[in-house]
Parts: structure tokens; sequence; C-alpha cells
């Protein structure tokens, strides 16, 4: 199968590299990068130095480069496209190869920032907005990229509501090492990729205060339970949040030490800006950048997300970390479910 995976950011190159070590498949992978200079001394070296230093990539793994604007000459002849922008950039390559006839999958998580989209749209809606005659899903689910690139196991869930597209992903990723499943609920695997990152923050701050096991279990919990509500007023399926794109997902990025979007909590905790967080991360944190958004689109959809009410409050600077927590900690009591 040839396989064309957009972006050489951290997640884009461990896929590229695992798809091309599959001894199974012996798949045909190139990966593109935007940045000339990163794909040269990427040629060279034969490693991401700036994304998976160390990971040395596998020698049948082509990488190339070019303009932006030419995504749509590149995509002709693949088996499959695999989308590795941060969410901000997913609209723009979504435009300029809607008219590509092959399965197309993304890989970023959250909604879109509101300033880049109308609605802080999931990746699907932007989909359906901009290129409604691709055939395309997701590939998303519990995953460091360090981990995948190393060939560490690892379990994932392709979703689309197209038979075709999820059977390609499967194909394409499916490995000794990496095990793919199918779902079709694709609203409810978008939904819990996207609000986990958010609930990250949050049990980060609470590690980052010592605040102890059984306050991150409650975090934990009560998080699962706003990302479930979101995800059916979405129209999403209850089960698919205990499976891995949301239990999964969660648990993973809650508490993880390689977990971008907890680092920023723990960071937050000790005292630093939100700005000073994010630079020292050196990567992006889609939790900080879609957070707002989730709790627009639930505060439009009637549901309640206090944890996550609490996170947007933290980051605009209007809360402190104890403070947080204690509003959190105050809440009238109520029934579970």
């Amino acid at each position: 199968m040839k396989i064309l995976v957009l972006g050489a950011g951290a997640w884009g190159t461990a896929l590229a590299m695992s798809a091309s070590q599959n001894p199974q498949a012996r798949h045909e992978v190139t990966l593109w990068a935007r940045d000339a200079a990163q794909a040269a001394a990427m040629r060279a070296a034969r490693v991401n130095a700036r994304y998976l230093p160390e990971l040395p990539l596998p020698a049948s793994l082509r990488v190339i480069d070019g303009p932006a604007d030419g995504l749509a000459g590149l995509v002709q002849g693949q088996d499959l496209v695999v989308i590795g922008t941060p969410m901000a950039g997913l609209r723009g390559v979504l435009q300029q190869i809607r008219d590509f006839d092959q399965p197309v999958a993304w890989l970023c998580k959250g909604f879109e920032p509101a300033d880049h989209g109308p609605h802080g749209l999931l990746a699907h809606e932007i989909q359906a907005q901009v290129a409604p005659r691709l055939q395309a899903g997701v590939l998303s689910g519990p995953s460091f990229a360090q981990e995948v690139a190393r060939g560490q196991p690892t379990a994932l869930v392709a979703a689309s509501r197209d038979a075709a597209v999820r059977e390609r992903l499967v194909q394409a990723f499916h490995s000794p090492t990496l095990r793919v499943y199918d779902n079709d609920d694709i609203v409810g695997v978008e939904v819990g990729g996207a609000v986990k990152n958010v609930l990250a923050i949050a049990t980060g701050l609470c590690d980052g205060l010592n605040l102890g096991l059984n306050a991150r279990a409650a975090l934990i919990t009560r998080g699962l339970a706003e990302m479930t509500r979101l995800g059916l007023a979405l129209g999403a399926r209850a089960e698919t949040f205990m499976g891995l794109s949301g239990l999964g997902d969660l648990v993973l990025t809650a508490t993880g030490d390689l977990s971008r979007n907890r680092k920023v909590g723990l960071l937050l905790a000790q005292g630093q800006t939100l700005a000073q967080a994010v630079a020292s991360l050196g990567h992006v944190a889609e939790g900080v950048y879609c957070a707002r958004t989730v709790v627009q689109r639930a505060q439009g959809l009637g549901v309640d997300m206090p944890i996550s009410q609490g996170v947007v409050a933290l980051l605009d600077g209007r809360m402190r970390p104890e403070a947080a927590v204690a509003a959190l900690m105050g809440r009238d009591p109520s029934k579970e479910g």
C-alpha cells in the first residue's frame, strides 16, 4: 500500500515509522514535511531531531518536502493519505485535497480554534463543510508518539462512517506492535480525543498541587462523565466513551509523564504563567487551544462541564490553581450518573 503522511511532527513521524517497519505489509510510506530545512536534516541524519531524537528513521521511509499549497499533486497515486497537522491546520489541508478519491484520515484531536473557523468545529464537521466528497475518518486512541516509534505495544481506533476508510486504516497500521480496532462512531471518538486534553490539564494541576491519588481518581472519573455528556449531546454513543478513545485516552493523557497537556497543569501549579508553560513544551498542547471551545459548545447545548469550566478560568487567568480546586470541591452535593 502507498501511504502518504502529511506532517512531520512527533505523531505523524511515529505512525510513518510504524507503517514502514511492518514486516507483514511492506508498505511504501512517504512522510511530507512543510519545512524544507527540517526535511533535509531528516534525510541526512535519518532522524527527526526536533520531535523524536535518538529514534532512527527506517531505511524504507521516504522523506519529502514542498510548498504547503502544493498538496493536491502530492496525493495523487496514493492509497491512503494521513493528515498529521495540528487541529488549526486541518481546514487548509482538507481544502487542498478535497477532490482526492482515496481514503483520508486525520490524527489531530480537539476542536478547531475559534479564530480559524466559524463555530469551533470537530474535525469531521470541518471535513463535512469544506470537503464533503472525501472518504474520511480519524485514527485516535491512547498513544504517545515516542512509544509507537519505538515499537512498544499500542492499541488505536479507526473511526469513520465509511467502512472502506476503517478497513484501509486497519490494513495500513495494524501490525504485531500496533493493534487497530474499528468504530463507526466518529463523533464519540473525536469528542473523547478532544475533551481528554482539557481534563489532563486539570489532573496535572491536581498532581502539581500534591492533592493526592484520591483527588486524581475523582477528577478522571468525573471528567469521563463530562466527556460523555457532551458526546451524547453531539450525537455520540455512550459505549464509545468506555473504549480506547474515551476512557483509554483519558487515563493515558491524565496520568502519563509524556503528556504535554498534563505538563501544562503541573507547570501552572508550580506558579508559571500560561505563556511560560506553553513555551517550555516545544510542542502543541491541544487542550490549551480547545478548552474554551469545549466549554462554548457545551454551554450552547446546555451541558454542564464544571471541570472544563475551571480549566478555562485557570487558563484565562481569572482563577488561581488553589481557587479552581476549591470551586470544584465547593459545589453542591448531587447524584452520581
